[in-house]
């Protein structure tokens, strides 16, 4: 009996081993093979797949390299800040594949088929899991199908157009702190050399924290400050991240990181259970972003019974931070920097600027009849779009135009290659030319702009807050240009380097003039 038991285990010991290990060699080698043979018979174009590793070795080789060296200064970014996307669209052309371990990529440039991906968003998903995107964005981000649609529909309100104008002054009062730290440093006899991006990364949390938390407005920033190294400490953890079971490596900075968690949802489940007791209790409710979500949430709930749980709204308020602050402070730096570089433009943004407003305070109003600062930040939107690429994913067999995509396949829209794409473009893509835009985004090019121009994604699942993000990044602009004249320090080192968003790696280092 003990000898029958013995051959029993083992059997099934051998069976569950067999099967792990045809389960790892369909994963590993017969699925991607498979994938790329079908592939290449839809006109994909790729390097041959490696075992495992696809091209990560060679991308994350690239982009250590690229990283570690300044560029020229110049907006054709796309070899410096993407550097293997870059060489495999130049060496393959627009319909090429690179390998994420084993799953490939698929590149598509299209417009007409971009428009089609990002319009049948049931069909083209994020994909799931995304580890890195995991660990700090959530919310509407990632949420899809129902999920997705009942969270959007709560949200949304908090950004129609009358709750932007609400939080307008909100927004004003962080941009005049701003400027008055400016006027402190330029309070002497001539220009000022200095480091503006720090700076401006702190008003755009600030904005966010106050547009958000309200009265909670001190809880809010150092829930955006816990948030800020959270971004730094998945980065350390990359690497592990992609490892099967790597995120439970009890590492220095996943143990930093869970302790982070921890305390920010303990933060945001203290400031959301005061606001909603508030609400209970007939208070008057705020203007602020958590407040409109909070009525909105309990207007939904009142009419379906079924709205956004705690947890939920502890994931939106982690991504307003990502989405809200980090998005716009990149817009607003690199159009200084842009600016500095570009100065007639300069000039006539200044002059349209007091054109509009006079040297006094900013109104609401008054932001549409700056049309010289919006083709100005629509260019700078192009040639420095805040998301680089959008990855969406199959899980069946896919038709997208004429062909035919298999499931298990990631698809890339990649922005900042499509930004500066000559086809697209003009021979001057990668040139500042803000007048592109004169005639407004859909005459910016001969396909219409949409399928081209796609700083805030497209589609159904475009960015929400867009409005939000423009009316701040036009706000703190026109009061910079009020009161300062800028252009670039010697010591500024051209970096635009992809995090979750495009920041300069190395600062902006600027030389100021108080007017």
């Amino acid at each position: 009996m003990v000898i029958t038991m013995g051959k029993v285990v083992l059997v099934i010991l051998i069976g569950v081993i067999v099967r792990w290990g045809w389960q790892l060699l369909f994963w590993a080698w017969l699925k991607p093979r498979k994938l790329e043979k079908w592939l290449r018979n839809e006109g994909f174009k790729g390097n041959p797949y490696k075992l495992v590793m696809g091209d990560l070795k060679e991308f994350a080789t690239m982009m250590k390299e690229a990283k570690s060296k300044a560029m020229p200064i110049t907006h054709d970014i796309a070899p410096y800040a993407l550097p293997f996307d870059y060489h495999i669209i130049n060496k393959y052309g627009k319909r090429s594949y690179m390998w994420f371990g084993p799953t490939p990529r698929v590149y598509i440039m299209e417009p007409e088929l971009i428009k089609e991906i990002l319009s049948r968003h049931n069909e083209f998903q994020k994909p799931h899991p995304d580890p890195l995107r995991d660990s700090i964005i959530g919310g509407l981000f990632e949420s899809e199908g129902q999920k997705w649609v009942k969270h959007r529909h709560i949200i949304k309100p908090a950004f129609y157009v009358e709750n932007i104008k609400s939080m307008f002054m909100t927004m004003s009062l962080s941009c005049n702190e701003l400027i008055k730290q400016w006027e402190t440093i330029t309070s002497g006899n001539g220009p000022v050399e200095f480091d503006v991006w720090p700076s401006i990364d702190n008003m755009g949390s600030d904005v966010i924290s106050r547009t958000s938390f309200g009265s909670c407005y001190e809880e809010g920033q150092k829930i955006f400050r816990i948030q800020k190294e959270q971004i730094d400490l998945a980065f350390q953890q990359m690497s592990m991240f992609f490892l099967p079971g790597g995120r439970f490596i009890p590492t220095k900075a996943s143990k930093k990181f869970k302790e982070n968690d921890k305390e920010l949802r303990a933060m945001l489940h203290l400031i959301i259970n005061k606001r909603k007791k508030s609400i209970e209790m007939g208070e008057e409710i705020n203007d602020d972003l958590l407040g409109v979500l909070l009525k909105s949430n309990l207007k939904q709930i009142e009419e379906d019974g079924d709205g956004m749980s705690m947890d939920d709204v502890v994931e939106e308020c982690k991504l307003f931070y990502v989405a809200g602050s980090e998005t716009t402070s990149n817009l607003i730096v690199w159009t200084i920097i842009c600016l500095s570089t570009h100065q007639e433009w300069q000039t006539k943004a200044r002059e349209e600027v007091i054109q509009v407003f006079g040297t006094g305070e900013l109104h609401f109003d008054g932001l549409k009849n700056l049309k010289i600062v919006t083709m100005i930040l629509n260019e700078v939107l192009r040639l420095y779009p805040p998301g680089v690429m959008v990855i969406r994913g199959t899980t069946k067999e896919t038709k997208l135009g004429n062909m035919m995509i298999p499931s298990g396949v990631e698809i890339i829209i990649p922005i900042l290659n499509i930004h500066h794409d000559h086809e697209t473009w003009g021979e001057d893509a990668t040139m500042f030319r803000p007048e592109r835009f004169s005639g407004g985004v859909v005459n910016a090019t001969k396909e219409g702009g949409l399928g081209s121009f796609l700083p805030f994604s497209g589609g159904p699942r475009i960015c929400i807050g867009q409005n939000f993000a423009m009316v701040e990044a036009k706000l703190a602009i026109a009061k910079i240009l009020q009161r300062f004249s800028f252009e670039l320090s010697p010591s500024y080192t051209h970096a635009p380097f992809p995090v979750f968003s495009l920041p300069p790696q190395f600062g902006a280092h600027l030389t100021l003039r108080k007017i």
